[in-house]
């Protein structure tokens, strides 16, 4: 499976604010994050030029959330990838026992 860790440019968007989830957002802060979401991924495109992206949120412990201060992932995907062309979903259900 790809960990964040070891895809080049990963990483999160956390508020200021402790928010458990998305959910508990203001709308001030959801406008600043997909502002800034823009920005990330300008900022990739220059600096990496991913072939795609892989962008979400967890939502508590049964949706996978693991720090319960919200944080939007955003991940570059490439078409080297062992994985390229297979989405989260994939990933998930080929790692379930």
């Amino acid at each position: 499976m790809l960990k964040e860790q070891e895809i080049k440019g990963a990483g999160i968007i956390v508020p200021k604010a402790h928010r458990e989830t998305v959910f508990d957002l203001t709308q001030d802060e959801w406008n600043a994050t997909y502002q800034l979401l823009h920005e990330v991924k300008l900022y990739l495109d220059q600096n990496y030029k991913p072939d795609g992206f892989n962008v979400g949120w967890n939502c508590g412990h049964v949706g996978g959330q693991h720090v319960f201060h919200s944080h939007l992932h955003v991940i570059p995907r490439y078409a080297d990838e062992i994985m390229a062309g297979k989405g989260i979903r994939y990933l998930f259900k080929n790692n379930q026992k």
